[in-house]
């Protein structure tokens, strides 16, 4: 059964969340972050990109990065921008986009639970990446990053949240720039606290990471290199907030490619005829309305395509459109057989619409866009459920969480 604990949260005093509260620091490069934080010394980016206040000159790798988010950190405590909570509490975590409302428990979560399998992946992760949040946790003592886990409903627990949320005002209530809604309540009671450790413990067999792959392994690997008994303990659990499966929402996540391997755009049709029915859309762009169907921009003008009866396989892998494009497109005709580590594509998030896609290929950097229906969460439990992989950038969840509301000390 999964392993929760209530913690002390480092958080913001309430007149400075919504200056804190940023975006994840994986959604924006070194240039965006710092747009961001323009009059804003009290953004969390301060922390978690935090070569954003020094020159460019400067590596995203160089220690003198990790030195200044720790001495960051220790500057927002000592002005009384942040605080840490005077006993382990859980939280309550609610986000409305567009009006809709999803809720999540905030907690930490057990790294024996990570390694064991408990809570299942269904993603590989690059080294790179995770060193340097290994870096960041090791240097500041801290984990910023918060895991964004999934698990399927209990009513119990549905009952026990949105009764206290009913009952009590949050601690932090406001709407970010970006239009998104974001309300905290601290779960602070002793018995409301034992009742959600014991739910877990007795009727929640796994949790599944739905984003914050990279997070959850350097958090976990992060452990290991900690010396000091107490920071040992602490470091054995790591920043999570559970979200019940009916309440999340996945997007698109799409796919934009260099060149079309040395054809011509006819060529290039002719083969994906074998595998797809090819619709002529026009202008407008349509999005795909139903599984096996890829929206595809090429030279000014939409596609539909349509998988052809067997030609993917329907193992939890093989059925995804993820996959059939990889398998059908990707590798066979374009000759991209990596695509964590292949130059000649890129993705792009479905919050950002088809609109982004047409206008990367209309700049000439990149010549064919193609746009995915959704994967489900069902997919995404078979899946990890099965101890399958998905191809990397799957899955895009809305809204996110921010960095800086919540974080949880282990140094």
């Amino acid at each position: 059964m999964a392993q929760i604990q209530p913690f002390k949260a480092l958080r913001p005093n309430a007149q400075y969340a919504a200056k804190v509260a940023s975006r994840p620091y994986d959604v924006m490069n070194r240039q965006e972050a710092k747009e961001e934080v323009l009059g804003n010394p009290h953004s969390f980016l301060h922390i978690t990109r935090s070569e954003i206040d020094l020159p460019d000159t400067v590596d995203l790798y160089d220690p003198q990065v990790y030195e200044t988010a720790k001495s960051n950190l220790k500057a927002f405590i000592n002005r009384e921008v942040l605080f840490k909570e005077a006993k382990p509490c859980y939280y309550i975590y609610r986000l409305t986009m567009d009006g809709r409302s999803q809720t999540g428990l905030v907690c930490v979560s057990s790294v024996e639970d990570y390694n064991k399998g408990i809570i299942k992946k269904h993603e590989f992760t690059r080294p790179e990446k995770e060193q340097d949040r290994i870096t960041h946790i090791v240097t500041t003592g801290a984990q910023t990053g918060n895991v964004f886990l999934a698990y399927r409903n209990v009513e119990a627990l549905d009952a026990l949240i949105s009764q206290w949320q009913t009952d009590r005002s949050p601690i932090y209530d406001f709407v970010a720039d970006d239009g998104i809604r974001h309300e905290v309540w601290v779960v602070n009671t002793d018995s409301a606290v034992a009742k959600i450790t014991e739910i877990f413990d007795q009727q929640v067999p796994a949790t599944y990471i739905a984003d914050g792959h990279h997070r959850a392994a350097s958090a976990a690997k992060s452990h290991l290199m900690f010396k000091t008994e107490r920071s040992k303990e602490k470091s054995a659990w790591f920043l999570t907030t559970l979200f019940p499966a009916s309440q999340l929402y996945i997007m698109d996540y799409n796919r934009l490619v260099k060149d079309l391997n040395g054809l011509s755009q006819q060529e290039f049709l002719t083969q994906l005829a074998h595998t797809y029915e090819i619709e002529v859309v026009g202008k407008k762009p349509r999005k795909p309305a139903t599984l096996h169907e890829v929206a595809m921009y090429l030279d000014g003008q939409w596609y539909t395509l349509r998988s052809k009866p067997g030609t993917y396989t329907t193992d939890p892998i093989g059925v995804l459109d993820v996959s059939i494009l990889s398998n059908n497109i990707l590798a066979p005709i374009l000759g991209i057989t990596d695509q964590r580590t292949d130059k000649r594509i890129d993705f792009v998030g479905g919050i950002r619409g088809l609109d982004a896609l047409k206008k990367q290929v209309d700049s000439g950097n990149w010549q064919v866009a193609f746009a995915l229906y959704p994967v489900t969460i069902e997919q995404l439990f078979d899946i990890a459920d099965s101890g399958e992989v998905m191809p990397p950038k799957s899955t895009w969840f809305e809204p996110k969480l921010r960095d800086g509301l919540l974080t949880h000390l282990v140094g």
